[in-house]
Formats: C-alpha cells, structure tokens, sequence
C-alpha cells in the first residue's frame, strides 16, 4: 500500500472506533481521546501480524512459528491495552476508577476493536495479494503461449530445427511432405500441410491445398495469386474468399 492509502485506512479506521465507542456512552470528545490513545496499539499490531508473521511464516506455511508468534503478539497487545486503560485511568478519570465508561475499562472490548481492525486490514492485504496472484499468473500464461508461438519445431534429416514464425515466409505440401521456406533456407519435414494449419497463428493463411503464407510476407495479391518474397503462388477457389479476405484487411 502506498503511504496515502496507510493513511486513509487509519483515518477510517479512527473514525469508526471514534463513532463505535461515541455511540456507545455519548461522548464523542472523550471517544476521540481514547482512540488516539488506542489507535497506535491497533497499528503496531496491524503491522506486525499483516506486514511480518503474514508473509515471513503463514504464506511460506511455517504454521507453527506463526502460531506461536501470533500468540506472543497478542500477549504484547494485552499488556498495550492495559497500558491504555492506565493512561485512561489517569488522564481522564483523575485517578478514579469507577469514573470511567465501563467501555473503557473492558479489556475485551478494547481487545475486540483492535483485532476487529487488524483483521480488516488482513483481509484487505490478502484480498490484494490473491488479485496480484492472479494478475501474475495470467500474465505469465500470456507470456507462455507467445513464447510456445514464438519458435515452431520441427524434424528434418532426422534432427530438430527450431524455426521462428516470423522468419518463415510460406508452406509448400508435396504430397506426404511440406517445404519451409524461411530467411536464409529452406527444410522439407514429413508432416502433412493440414497438421501445420491446426497449430499456426492466425497470420498464417492458407491459400491453396499445397500452400499456407505467412500473411506479413504478402507483397502484392490479385484474385488468382499473391506475391510472397518475390514468389507468385496461386490462390485456389476453396480458400480464395477468405484469403482475400484477410488481405484486404476483412475487406472483401
């Protein structure tokens, strides 16, 4: 969290627990002394538990250092409390006990609204880490599929090429077999040209029953053929539609 979104949290914080104890026995100015006492109890173990034995123990599953170190915390944060109730007792009951709102004195209900926060926040925190998660995760999927579409592999004279997409200018079936043509070279691998179709992005575009371009190699087309690296190839009337279709920017 940013530091203007800390401080708006405790601002609202402050106020509910300002407007909880106020309702409570009316009296809004002594609820507001009393929060500012008790307020930076409810930070420190805030902090603590959603910033330290959070992420250092529960989400790296040390459940039993995190229950122990929970418990101690909420030891720490009684003996706060009752630190509280002192500095209550003494500021603004004049050393009389009974003087103060019964409220006031209950340590569990102090114990309530503090933790009543700190669980607030923690669900916050763990409602944002799961969105960030999430966000990473489908993040990291996208960058999976470009990585597995980045590259096509295939088998030739018994060995493996790894070819770029982007390198390969078009696809030509000879019967059992397909042709690559890409920058540099060519390769003939026995799959057939439909197999290729199935698995190619979207800008590769299938022309004729023995050829599929890739669609940013397309120089020049007419309604009979398309010039790809300086090559005429036919356009056949079973895909002539859509590949005119393609070309023309879903034109037709």
């Amino acid at each position: 969290m940013r530091v203007n979104k800390h401080i708006l949290f405790w601002i609202l914080a402050g106020s509910m627990l300002v407007l909880g104890f106020g309702n409570t026995y009316n009296n809004y100015i002594q609820s507001f002394y009393f929060v500012s006492l008790l307020l930076p109890v409810a930070m420190a173990v805030s902090y603590f538990f959603n910033y330290y034995l959070v992420p250092e123990f529960l989400l790296q599953k040390k459940y039993l250092r995190f229950t122990i170190y929970s418990i101690y915390a909420f030891i720490a944060s009684l003996f706060l409390k009752m630190l509280v109730i002192t500095i209550a007792f003494i500021v603004m009951a004049n050393y009389n006990y009974y003087e103060l709102n019964p409220v006031m004195a209950n340590v569990f209900v102090l114990a309530f609204a503090v933790y009543l926060v700190v669980l607030l926040k923690a669900f916050y925190l763990l409602f944002r880490r799961y969105r960030n998660n999430e966000f990473r995760i489908r993040e990291l999927l996208k960058e999976k599929e470009a990585l597995k579409m980045e590259f096509i592999t295939v088998r030739a004279d018994r060995t493996l090429h790894q070819i770029r997409l982007d390198d390969i200018f078009y696809m030509e079936s000879l019967s059992d077999y397909v042709k690559i043509h890409f920058k540099g070279d060519t390769l003939i691998t026995r799959e057939t040209i439909s197999s290729f179709e199935e698995s190619l992005p979207e800008f590769f575009v299938r022309i004729h029953r023995s050829y599929i371009i890739n669609q940013k190699y397309a120089a020049s087309f007419n309604s009979t053929s398309v010039v790809v690296n300086e090559v005429e190839l036919p356009i056949s009337r079973t895909y002539k539609k859509k590949a005119l279709k393609v070309f023309s920017g879903g034109n037709e």
